[in-house]
């Protein structure tokens, strides 16, 4: 009987030894977990992966081993949001923001926030709207975009489509662009392509002008067709050749560009200025050619003729499309590229 009575206490103390064996380890995991949140420098992905730090240097050495930029990216700064690691980096002069998954696998150059209010968004600028804009006898509508953004795609989209219908428009706006300048070679958002296809449209602009619309339409419909659109739009390809490789000629022109975007303080593809305002296109008529025809109205002391005249009001697709408004050109109106 004694024995049995032994045997009884012994399983009774082993399990109470485990319960509280397994709430002592409980307590440890949940204190580690309450500093690794609370310390600065260190997270949760350190102890179950790589820190924050590491993922962040990582993502540097990846764009610059990989050919991403031809100017060297540094890094500003790491964070974690939203389940992610944030990754602030600095091209040139620029600032960006990219995400990484917490194992360090994966690589996003960019993200848009799902949550944003469609209401009194803004497309990307972080001026605010201003509640007036200064009339003039001759607006300007400025639309700083940068050419492979998707949204920035779609308002040159329409800005062509309302040139298009309404050639008096152009002498009215202009699409400029935004990057910086890193000795004599430009960058852009999204690498050297889009850097370079700033450019080549930049020197269109500048030195053959009849032809920007006309290219940037064509251009825009897929990608990799900059050199047949040279030729089916009638760009005399020596000349921008001469540009693109002149410092005095193309990358003066965009540093204009970039200045401009400083000025105005300019962060997201696209951003429009009209009459040295910074606008919400959504209070016109958003991306569209008849939202386009509307900003530039919106700018005239004694509106012009083509004012009454109505143009397409269905959104310009966004990203390559080869038509001018498809289910893509439905989407949000106020995203941007940042």
């Amino acid at each position: 009987m004694l024995k049995l009575d032994f045997l009884k206490n012994l399983k009774k103390m082993n399990r109470n030894t485990i319960l509280v064996s397994i709430a002592i380890i409980g307590i440890i995991i949940t204190g580690a977990l309450i500093f690794a949140d609370s310390s600065k420098g260190f997270s949760v992905a350190s102890i179950f992966g790589m820190s924050s730090n590491e993922i962040g240097k990582k993502t540097i050495d990846y764009i610059n081993n990989n050919g991403l930029s031809q100017t060297p990216a540094s890094l500003v700064s790491v964070s974690e949001e939203s389940g992610v690691v944030k990754v602030k980096i600095k091209i040139g002069t620029n600032e960006f923001d990219s995400y990484a998954t917490k194992d360090g696998k994966f690589l996003f150059p960019e993200s848009f926030d799902m949550s944003a209010k469609k209401d009194g968004a803004t497309s990307g600028a972080t001026n605010t709207t201003p509640t007036t804009v200064q009339k003039t006898d001759k607006p300007e509508l400025d639309a700083f975009v940068v050419a492979r953004c998707p949204y920035g795609l779609q308002m040159q989209r329409a800005m062509a489509e309302a040139v298009k219908n309404q050639p008096a428009l152009a002498q009215y706006i202009k699409a400029r662009y935004i990057g910086s300048v890193s000795g004599n070679t430009i960058t852009a958002m999204h690498g050297d392509a889009e850097a370079q296809e700033n450019l080549r449209q930049i020197c269109i602009r500048e030195e053959q002008p009849a032809k920007y619309w006309s290219y940037v339409a064509c251009q825009m419909k897929a990608s990799g067709t900059e050199k047949s659109c040279e030729q089916s739009t009638g760009v005399d390809s020596a000349k921008l050749s001469a540009c693109i490789s002149s410092p005095s000629k193309g990358v003066a022109y965009a540093q204009k560009d970039f200045d401009l975007a400083t000025k105005y303080n300019v962060t997201g593809s696209p951003t429009l200025i009209l009459n040295g305002s910074v606008i919400d296109e959504t209070n016109y008529g958003g991306r569209s050619a008849d939202g386009v025809r509307s900003m530039v109205c919106g700018g005239f002391n004694t509106e012009a003729g083509f004012c009454s005249t109505k143009l397409n009001t269905a959104s310009a697709a966004s990203s390559f499309s080869a038509e001018y408004a498809s289910a893509a050109g439905s989407a949000d109106s106020t995203a941007g590229c940042e």
